[in-house]
């Protein structure tokens, strides 16, 4: 493996009543189609990981995630993918899902652990693998410097280069954001940032940002429903009726809110009329399976 294929991820318009009343334009790029389980983020935060783990000859991918994590899954199917042994690290008391039901199918080993010590991911690593050379540990989410190389490259896509005045995420670590960030910047492309934080009471994230000395992103934090994978009836009959008009899934964890906040802003006029606005539809649409009881 020396190169990993860029996701196919195409652009649509999405044509609802209230962007065209305010005179707005609303692409997504459907990372959500990349694969059926590394979908969008997952897939460009983990490229550089299992790249670099591939060319340190290593065999087993161990990573961290909760009972419901898109992360956990989508480095099962990339391990499986790519010839890697996997080990997720469980946060909480051991339970049975769906989604940790598709991890064991593609091959990964689950360790349950308290949520105290699952805190202490170093540690956790150090005890488990510190003796096996073969072991990599790849941060919870993909994150740090590789997940955001890896994010950085979707403005090298020509279909990126187009005159989109805002561009959105959702943000919940904040690696995607920083990435995206850093490849802006790269590709000299002009255009505004804005991340939708998923987590309640998490403005002090705006001070991670710092370091990277751009002025060109927002990160709104009036839209996380109640915090993370908190959910309310206004965001579920959002999700219900974006999915019945436009054929497009949201989940509720992610990319649900994302979306819902981008319609309150627009119905706020937060945006000029003629802005062309993209919102990266990250995927994470396993989390729907949270839902069903």
């Amino acid at each position: 493996m020396h190169h990993i294929d860029n996701p196919y991820a195409p652009i649509e318009e999405i044509h609802q009543p209230q962007f065209q009343q305010k005179k707005v334009k609303l692409f997504l790029k459907r990372e959500d189609l990349s694969h059926p389980y590394i979908s969008g983020n997952k897939w460009r935060k983990l490229k550089y990981h299992l790249l670099a783990a591939k060319a340190q000859n290593k065999e087993i991918l161990v990573t961290f995630g909760g009972a419901y994590s898109n992360h956990l899954l989508a480095t099962a199917a990339a391990g499986a993918k790519y010839g890697f042994k996997t080990h997720g690290f469980v946060r909480g008391h051991e339970v049975s899902n769906p989604v940790l039901h598709l991890c064991k199918l593609f091959g990964m080993q689950l360790q349950f652990v308290s949520r105290e010590n699952y805190r202490q991911k170093e540690s956790l690593f150090s005890n488990y693998f510190g003796l096996n050379q073969s072991a990599v540990n790849i941060p919870e989410g993909g994150a740090g410097p590789l997940g955001e190389q890896g994010v950085a490259e979707i403005f090298e896509e020509k279909q990126m280069k187009e005159n989109f005045e805002h561009i959105f995420c959702s943000v919940g670590t904040g690696g995607t954001l920083r990435g995206l960030i850093k490849g802006l910047h790269a590709n000299h492309i002009e255009a505004h940032l804005h991340g939708v934080v998923v987590l309640k009471g998490a403005e002090e994230m705006d001070q991670e940002f710092l370091d990277l000395s751009s002025n060109n992103y927002t990160l709104h934090h009036r839209f996380h429903v109640g915090g993370y994978a908190k959910t309310n009836e206004v965001l579920l009959a959002y999700i219900q009726n974006f999915a019945s008009t436009t054929g497009v899934l949201l989940d509720q964890v992610y990319e649900g809110k994302m979306m819902l906040g981008i319609q309150t802003l627009v119905a706020e006029n937060y945006f000029k009329p003629g802005s062309k606005i993209l919102a990266l539809h990250n995927g994470g649409l396993v989390g729907l399976l949270g839902m069903i009881r």
